[in-house]
């Protein structure tokens, strides 16, 4: 599985990181997603320049009180020292390329000094972004920031978009080229997501049936993404234990804001993604945040509702919880939900053979000729949009890659195919072939009538 190159913007507050992070990825930050129960206040994005695709992880600035602007700190703002440092620190283990976004009208500040000292002990590829620099003629207010010694400046304004694509090359230009592996790896990869205190590494030494992960009540206790290999009935995995994930406004400065960094890298390289919720708390608007950004991934999905053995019980509160999960979720009618107690041991012998059926529904490939019998029979039951009495017409269709499974429809007017159509003939698709936990991509191209001699 090739991994994206993890690109982090860190900085000081108020410097301009969530506009150039918003800039690069072409869109605005979206709080709410079009599909009802996701939130997405996401940290970072996949992006792509001049053919060189990356991740991009916006740190997010330090919470602090109105007031505290591009000054140098005061006695005030001492207290974001310590948190400035550590995401400096985070990023500097975890990213392949940084970026220093800095303030450069006001000049260099000494929380700018505290971030390039630390920058300054990696072997990773520094970039300064000089922001707010709009005009030719604040251009040379770049210049000052060589003395900090970490690598290129470039002058940009995030806003308007000024030396952004410079600020791109700079960042391709700078991603390690990815040296094969000596050995192979086909081993599942499995990475276990959820918020703080969750259960993930209960779970992960439920599931190794040893003491692999430190366990604590305390609500995000794991820092690192832990890599553990598992053999189980022949079958390698790889498991992976990450950071709790909190919404911005909900997390403690300090190491466990910036440890979202190595969960989106776990995630980069998972197989399947194991959400674990809370049977007690239920669905939060975090679970949903969550899980709206694995919809985003190529990974598999399984929920797991966790700690099931507190949960007072009759003969149906199984079936009722399970309705609450699929209708907050319900952007997600096709993963599969296991009642577990990583604590007990509950149903955790479920996990696996789970995970097996997804990773085989990711893999999962379907006949040409079977996928076309498909196509003329759900556009018979439901007929394609049209325009002015022109109608959509469908020609051929066929699968182009697996993990996950993805489809091509060759078709006269790709434009014209809505949201509604395009969910119609993915329903249908899931009707015949359930591709069980795992996404599905359709893709519609352009093709002619003379084309396919019709």
């Amino acid at each position: 599985m090739k991994t994206k190159a993890l690109v982090a913007l860190v900085g000081r507050p108020n410097v301009g990181k969530s506009t150039l992070f918003n800039r690069i990825i072409g869109r605005r930050l979206a709080v709410v997603s079009d599909t009802p129960g996701t939130t997405r206040d996401r940290l970072y994005a996949d992006s792509e320049w001049i053919g060189v695709a990356f991740s991009l992880v916006d740190t997010g600035g330090i919470e602090v009180t109105e007031g505290w602007h591009t000054e140098p700190l005061s006695e005030d703002s001492e207290q974001f020292l310590p948190a400035i440092r550590q995401q400096a620190r985070v990023a500097m283990q975890d990213a392949d390329v940084i970026v220093q976004v800095v303030d450069g009208r006001a000049g260099i500040t000494a929380a700018d000094r505290e971030v390039a000292d630390i920058l300054r002990r990696t072997d990773k590829p520094v970039i300064i972004a000089a922001n707010k620099l709009e005009s030719m003629n604040l251009k040379d207010q770049a210049m000052e920031f060589y003395e900090l010694a970490l690598g290129e400046v470039i002058a940009t304004s995030a806003l308007h978009g000024v030396g952004v694509g410079d600020l791109l090359d700079a960042i391709v230009e700078a991603i390690p080229a990815s040296e094969p592996s000596d050995e192979e790896d086909d081993s599942i990869k499995i990475a276990i997501l959820g918020r703080p205190n969750a259960g993930k590494s209960t779970l992960l030494n439920k599931l190794l049936g040893q003491e692999r992960a430190i366990v604590s009540p305390i609500a995000g206790t794991t820092r690192d993404a832990i890599d553990t290999k598992l053999r189980w009935h022949g079958q390698e995995f790889t498991l992976i234990d990450t950071a709790g994930i909190r919404r911005r406004g909900k997390i403690e400065p300090g190491v466990e804001k910036y440890s979202v960094l190595r969960s989106v890298k776990a995630l980069n390289r998972a197989d399947v993604a194991l959400l674990l919720v809370d049977a007690e708390e239920g669905i939060t608007a975090q679970d949903a945040h969550i899980a709206g950004m694995l919809t985003e991934e190529d990974a598999g999905i399984i929920v797991l509702v966790n700690k099931w053995d507190v949960v007072e019980k009759d003969t149906h509160t199984l079936h009722e919880m399970e309705q609450k999960v699929r209708y907050e979720l319900n952007f997600l009618p096709y993963v599969p939900i296991v009642f577990i107690s990583a604590l007990t041991g509950q149903r955790v012998n479920k996990i696996l053979p789970a995970v097996l059926e997804v990773n085989e529904a990711r893999h999962q490939r379907v006949q040409t000729s079977a996928l076309n019998t498909f196509m003329r029979e759900a556009t018979t039951l439901h007929p394609p949009p049209q325009k002015g009495g022109i109608r959509v017409k469908f020609f051929y269709a066929t699968q182009a890659e697996t993990a996950p499974p993805t489809f091509i429809f060759f078709v006269n007017k790709p434009d014209w195919i809505n949201f509604s159509y395009k969910r119609f003939l993915e329903n249908q698709l899931r009707e015949r072939w359930p591709f069980t936990g795992t996404p599905i991509r359709l893709f519609f191209r352009a093709r002619s009538e003379d084309r396919f001699g019709e």
